[in-house]
């Protein structure tokens, strides 16, 4: 007996019509906002950051559905929308709103059966769900290992390095920021729950750790007690 193949849900066009749409929506949530919106100072407050945030989550999350069995279509549409309200929703909010506007993208382009859009719809708002991830679906737990994974590693490096300049520090500061890096990938490490999510955060956690030695290898008086307080990202 062959192995059934699934066909997918949504192709290529569709999809690429998908993340157009997310782009568009992040820009235009900027620029209905006066003075550009709250915290648009800080590069992970605009439409650029938020968007390639989305498509690396995207990424992970579809890497994660592969390998865990979860059903990948449902995956990567949810982590296409799921933070597609960030920038005009409040925080605590902005799972529910996500939803709310992939499913009147979905019911109003093409014609995805309506199991796919409850589904696609479920997984972004519960991507925001702090418990034990053994309690969600495969699909929500990809998504939610995946936006955790994309703030470890060099991403969430090069962040840490440019707020920085945003807090008026100098470059003696640089291994401070990136021990935070590492800090929140061991945090990580301790609540993602799939194999291959604790992969992927062991090779970006080592990276980092190999970069935070280098520099103070080269900088010897550099300071890399990490003690403050976390921005909201």
């Amino acid at each position: 007996m062959g192995v059934e193949i699934k066909e997918s849900t949504v192709d290529g066009e569709a999809f690429e019509e998908m993340k157009r749409f997310v782009r568009d929506y992040l820009a235009a949530s900027v620029e209905s906002e006066d003075h550009g919106g709250r915290m648009r100072w800080y590069p992970w407050h605009s439409a650029e950051y938020r968007f390639n945030h989305i498509l690396n989550v995207v990424d992970i999350a579809t890497r994660i559905a592969e390998r865990e069995g979860a059903d990948v279509d449902v995956v990567r549409v949810a982590a296409l929308f799921h933070d597609i309200s960030k920038l005009e929703a409040d925080q605590e909010v902005h799972a529910e709103e996500g939803a709310r506007v992939a499913r009147e993208y979905l019911e109003a382009h093409g014609d995805f059966p309506q199991s796919f859009v409850e589904q696609v719809c479920q997984v972004v708002a519960d991507h925001s769900y702090q418990g034990p991830l053994s309690d969600v679906s495969l699909e929500t737990q990809s998504l939610i290992e995946a936006d955790i994974l994309d703030k470890v590693g060099a991403n969430g490096t090069a962040l840490m390095l440019l707020r920085m300049g945003y807090e008026a520090r100098t470059h003696m500061d640089a291994a401070e920021m990136v021990e935070r890096v590492l800090e929140r990938g061991h945090d990580a490490t301790e609540r993602v729950n799939s194999d291959a999510a604790e992969s992927i955060a062991h090779k970006r956690l080592t990276r980092v750790k190999w970069f935070r030695e280098w520099l103070e290898s080269e900088v010897p008086e550099m300071d890399h007690t990490a003690d403050d307080e976390e921005a909201d990202e």
